[in-house]
């Protein structure tokens, strides 16, 4: 195994463009390592990205949105107020990964690359509008996180492609989001179901809304209809029962010994209408 620590991602490109064996990058690790340590994955050449300038930094934008460094880590997020404050649910969802050790390890664009639908941090990201920044041999190009999977243990980066950066919209006033999931057992279990809700109000009036459902398909989904069914509302539990119908009508789950298809469903349902409850309450500026 070559074990490489470039200074730049077009260095990492490059090296990742003219690999001919199996490659993995490596940032926080709490996946690859895991891996390699199970001998599911053995790489050729391994690719550390925590040497480039600015992976382990989280900035405010001009435009008031915020870049997250591709190696930061979800304890720093936990620790790092303003974004706390501003997007509660993308923090919830990445705090919900593993124990505390792995915390300070694990990172938003791994989560997202090891390709889980079960992934915590990736609904409430795609429920968020987040984006990335993928640079290629080609060059780099911005993608919507929901077009990163494409099913499980599948990304869509083509050879040489490495996710370089992640941004996150400006807030703006009255928008609120949430994440929550169900798990069987405890904190460090994996996602049942999954469910993002980010909206934004006019008034009482739910004008912008995005929902997302992680574990309910081979990826992660950006539900428009469920969206849909809450926007021009005041939540109203017609509203929440539209969004509970939305929400199930759109998955398309397994059965496993975690849960059913009929339990996954219908737990959808519930996720989407309570996470819609903390998130319109976050948007009135309500402690939740």
């Amino acid at each position: 195994m070559r074990y490489h620590t470039p200074a730049s991602f077009e260095d990492a490109v490059a090296i990742a463009h003219q690999a001919s064996g199996t490659t993995r990058f490596l940032a926080g690790g709490t996946d690859v390592l895991v891996q390699m340590r199970s001998d599911i994955v053995t790489p050729d050449d391994l690719i550390d990205v925590k040497h480039i300038a600015g992976v382990r930094e989280i900035t405010r934008r001009a435009d008031g949105g915020w870049d997250i460094g591709v190696a930061v880590a979800g304890a720093e997020m936990s620790e790092h107020g303003e974004l706390g404050r501003e997007w509660p649910g993308i923090v919830e969802g990445m705090d919900l990964i593993g124990s505390t050790q792995v915390q300070g390890r694990a990172t938003l664009v791994g989560n997202l690359c090891n390709g889980s639908p079960a992934a915590d941090s990736v609904p409430a990201m795609i429920a968020a509008g987040v984006t990335l920044t993928v640079t290629g041999p080609d060059g780099s190009r911005e993608v919507a996180v929901e077009d990163i999977p494409i099913g499980p243990g599948r990304t869509s980066l083509a050879k040489g492609e490495v996710v370089s950066a992640v941004h996150v919209p400006a807030r703006g006033d009255h928008g609120g989001d949430a994440y929550l999931r169900f798990i069987p057992r405890t904190e460090m279990d994996i996602a049942v179901v999954g469910c993002g809700v980010n909206l934004r109000l006019d008034g009482d009036v739910i004008v912008e809304a995005r929902v997302s459902l992680g574990a309910v398909a081979p990826t992660a989904l950006l539900v428009q209809e469920a969206a849909d069914a809450i926007v021009g509302s005041t939540l109203d539990e017609a509203a929440l029962a539209n969004l509970a119908k939305a929400a199930e009508a759109a998955c398309n789950p397994i059965d496993d010994k975690r849960g059913t298809i009929e339990f996954r469903t219908e737990v959808a349902g519930v996720l989407a209408q309570r996470a819609a409850k903390i998130a319109y309450a976050r948007a009135k500026g309500e402690a939740q």
